[in-house]
C-alpha cells in the first residue's frame, strides 16, 4: 500500500522536525497517527532518526477533574512559563466523535492566546478508544517536539480515572487540578489518582474565594499524608492558583523545577525515563497483539457469531476466549 502523495521524505521530516518547522512538525504528527501500514513504516524510521535528540524536556501531566478549569489553566501556566524562555509543547488530548473519531473540543481555540505565542506549539489530538484518554501515539508526538527543540511538554488528558495511570507512565511530573469544595470533591475522586499525583492544584482560587480554596488545601494536604511515601522520596505537595489572576502560578513552576533538581540529584529522573521506555515497549506489544489479532483473517470469520452466543449466554466468555486464541494462533 502506497503512502499518500502529500506525504515527505523521511529526509525531508527529519530535517523540518530538527529546524523547528511547525508546519513539518505537524505534519510529522499526522504521520504518526496514520493507520496506514505504509505510513507506520515510515513514522517507525522517522522515530528511530530522531531519537538520539529527544529526552531534553521536563515532561508534565495535567488532570483534573470536569469544570476544574484545564484550558485555562494551561493557558496562563503556559505562558508564564513560556515568559521565561522555555520552548512550550501541549499535547491536548480531547474527547472524540464517536462517529468521526476527530477532536471534537477544540483546544487552539479553548487557548486562544497561547496558540498564537511563537515559543508555544498546540496539538490537539482525538483520544479515540484509548485507555485514560491518552492517543496512542502521544508518546511518539511528545518525542517529536522534544526533537524540534521544546524543553517543556504538558499533556493534557480527559478527565481523571484509575487509566490516568497511563499518563503519569510517560511524564516526569503529574499534576491533578482539583477545585476548592474539597469535602464533596474527596468523595467523587478515585484515591488511586491522588497517589499518583505528584502535586495537587487548587484552581479558581480568585479574590473571595481564596478562604474556601485555603480550606481545601488544608483537608487534601491532611489527605495526602495518608499515603506512604513514593519511592522517589518526594512529598506531594498542595498548592492555591488563580488561573484568571496569575496568582500562585509563579510558586507551582518553582514547585516544578525543585522536583526535577531533587529527582536528578537523587537518581530518580533517569531511573523513572528508563523505566518508563521499557513500560512503553511492552505496551507497544500489548497492543500490537490486539491489532493483529482483531486483523486476523479467521478470527474476524468468526467473531461476530461468538459474539452474539456470548451475548445470549450460549458460551462462556473466558471459553470463547480461548477458543478464538486458539483459532487465531493456528492461522
Amino acid at each position: 500500500m502506497k503512502s499518500p502523495k502529500n506525504r515527505l521524505s523521511l529526509a525531508t521530516y527529519k530535517e523540518g522536525v530538527l529546524k523547528g518547522d511547525r508546519v513539518i512538525l505537524s505534519r510529522a504528527i499526522t504521520l504518526i497517527e496514520s493507520t496506514l501500514e505504509s505510513d507506520q513504516a515510515l513514522a517507525d524510521e522517522l522515530i528511530r532518526e530522531i531519537l538520539p535528540y529527544t529526552g531534553k524536556s521536563i515532561r508534565i501531566g495535567i488532570t483534573g477533574v470536569p469544570g476544574v478549569g484545564k484550558s485555562t489553566f494551561i493557558e496562563s501556566f503556559g505562558s508564564l512559563v513560556t515568559s521565561h524562555g522555555h520552548k512550550l509543547a501541549v499535547l491536548a488530548i480531547d474527547p472524540s466523535s464517536q462517529r468521526s473519531g476527530g477532536s471534537i473540543m477544540g483546544d487552539k481555540t479553548r487557548m486562544e492566546l497561547l496558540s498564537h505565542h511563537p515559543k508555544a506549539y498546540i496539538r490537539p489530538s482525538a483520544a479515540g478508544t484509548s485507555l485514560g484518554g491518552v492517543s496512542a501515539k502521544t508518546r511518539e508526538a511528545m518525542l517529536l517536539c522534544e526533537a524540534a527543540g521544546h524543553d517543556v511538554i504538558f499533556i493534557e488528558t480527559v478527565g481523571v480515572g484509575q487509566s490516568e495511570i497511563m499518563v503519569r507512565d510517560m511524564v516526569d511530573f503529574f499534576l491533578l487540578l482539583m477545585l476548592a469544595g474539597a469535602g464533596d470533591e474527596l468523595q467523587g475522586i478515585k484515591k488511586g489518582i491522588i497517589e499518583i499525583a505528584d502535586a495537587i492544584a487548587i484552581t479558581k482560587a480568585d479574590s473571595g474565594n481564596e478562604a474556601q480554596a485555603k480550606r481545601a488545601k488544608l483537608e487534601y494536604s491532611n489527605a495526602l499524608h495518608l499515603f506512604p511515601l513514593a519511592e522517589n522520596g518526594w512529598t506531594p505537595q498542595v498548592k492555591i492558583c488563580s488561573a484568571l489572576e496569575n496568582k500562585g502560578l509563579a510558586e507551582i513552576w518553582d514547585m516544578i523545577q525543585s522536583y526535577k533538581i531533587q529527582m536528578i540529584e537523587r537518581g530518580h529522573f533517569e531511573k523513572n525515563r528508563k523505566d518508563q521506555r521499557v513500560h512503553w515497549m511492552h505496551e507497544h506489544i500489548k497492543h500490537l497483539l490486539g491489532l493483529h489479532f482483531y486483523q486476523n483473517e479467521k478470527v474476524k470469520a468468526l467473531i461476530k457469531s461468538i459474539e452474539e452466543k456470548v451475548a445470549k449466554e450460549e458460551e462462556s466468555p473466558i471459553a470463547m476466549a480461548k477458543m478464538l486464541l486458539n483459532t487465531y494462533h493456528q492461522a
